[in-house]
């Protein structure tokens, strides 16, 4: 008697991930304010995060993954930050994080996803730690800032500096285990302080070179993975996904906010006013105008996302900036549409505990981060446009 086959389930499609992440933002606002006092993401958030398969998006299928593209991304991670924007972020760089570690050759991978869909992983984009070649392996040393997720994270994704025999620096990532690293607990912030980003320190840990990859190649779309792997997302550039990682967060609590403006309007009165605040001419030209400007934020990301999903390892520099320019401006638009909910909303929006002023905080401290440099960016696309070169910018 032949024994039938297994039934193989389909994978997650892009909308149930999306649904699932929506259905989920509920919980992340619940345990939002767990979170900051806490100063990091919550248990059960994570593993509902876990649940849903959401960090599993962009890992190929032939880990277990998903494979999903960027606009799925931006719909789960715009979704999210409506709960939470500490979480989306934390949840939304695992996400792109696992993107990263499936550009790294391809012998490392496949022993990293022989067991597991996923891995969760800070990575630190900037360069502050020390690589040095010796034969078949690297040793590395430094300190790093900025570890979102390292509280739950079982790997890490240093970014540091090789010198090569010319004497070149080389911007690489490295992939170490969370094990052979040090926790330093500095995060004490105003903003953001859900993500528990503390320092990380590394001391003389030895890697083989598979567990490294340049930077500088991945920033273009070739690294090792677009040579593995034939899906178009492989062939992507580094900064614009790492880029909507932190973009859709701001989204997210900007759209919160709007809809808290607008459901606050229903039965406000204020004190010695005869009228409700949704009939008074200022309250309603307010609210139109947060209506409209988030949504221009919002076209401005989703232009992002169709045109980096068109153009991917074919794209010029001007394009690069553009997308840069209109992340940055969109980020921007979102932290003023918060405050301006702010100013609208009396007295009882100023106490710590309101849900308005943790968004306020993290989309101010969401703004400064180096991708959302406004001047910097309009400087940069408008140095290119003129014909000129980049000004050193990461792009």
């Amino acid at each position: 008697m032949t024994t039938p086959a297994p039934v193989r389930q389909s994978p997650t499609t892009g909308p149930e991930l999306i649904a699932r992440a929506r259905a989920l933002a509920p919980l992340l606002e619940e345990h939002a304010a767990e979170a900051e006092r806490q100063r990091k993401p919550v248990d059960a958030v994570i593993h509902a995060l876990e649940e849903a398969e959401i960090f599993k998006l962009m890992v190929p299928r032939c880990y277990g993954g998903l494979e999903l593209d960027l606009d799925t991304f931006f719909e789960v991670g715009a979704a999210l930050g409506e709960g939470d924007a500490s979480m989306a972020w934390v949840a939304n760089f695992y996400v792109e994080h696992n993107w990263i570690l499936s550009q790294f050759p391809a012998s490392f991978q496949q022993e990293l996803f022989a067991n597991r869909s996923y891995v969760l992983a800070p990575a630190m984009l900037a360069p502050s730690g020390v690589a040095v070649r010796e034969g078949e392996s690297y040793r590395l040393n430094g300190r790093w800032q900025w570890a979102s997720g390292i509280m739950h994270g079982d790997w890490v994704i240093p970014g540091a500096m090789e010198q090569t025999p010319e004497g070149r620096p080389d911007p690489r990532w490295f992939a170490v285990p969370r094990s052979q690293v040090r926790v330093e607990d500095t995060w004490y912030v105003d903003g953001m302080s859900g993500t528990g980003s503390n320092d990380v320190v590394i001391e003389n840990v030895h890697l083989p070179t598979e567990q490294s990859v340049s930077i500088v190649e991945m920033s273009t779309g070739h690294g090792p993975g677009s040579r593995l792997h034939a899906g178009p997302l492989y062939h992507t550039p580094m900064l614009p996904i790492l880029t909507m990682a932190a973009t859709t967060p701001a989204l997210g609590q900007a759209r919160a906010a709007v809809r808290r403006f607008r459901e606050g309007l229903e039965d406000r009165v204020r004190l010695g006013a005869r009228t409700k605040m949704k009939d008074k001419a200022s309250a309603q030209i307010r609210l139109a105008r947060v209506e409209v400007e988030v949504r221009e934020a919002e076209l401005l990301i989703r232009d992002v996302v169709a045109d980096v999903m068109t153009r991917r390892d074919t794209a010029t520099m001007i394009d690069r900036a553009r997308w840069a320019t209109q992340s940055a401006v969109a980020v921007d638009r979102c932290r003023r549409v918060v405050q301006s909910v702010l100013e609208a909303s009396g007295a009882h929006a100023h106490f710590l505990d309101h849900p308005l002023q943790r968004a306020s905080r993290d989309l101010n401290t969401i703004s400064c981060h180096i991708v959302f440099d406004l001047d910097g960016r309009l400087e940069t696309f408008g140095r290119l446009l003129l014909g000129l070169d980049s000004g050193g910018a990461l792009l």
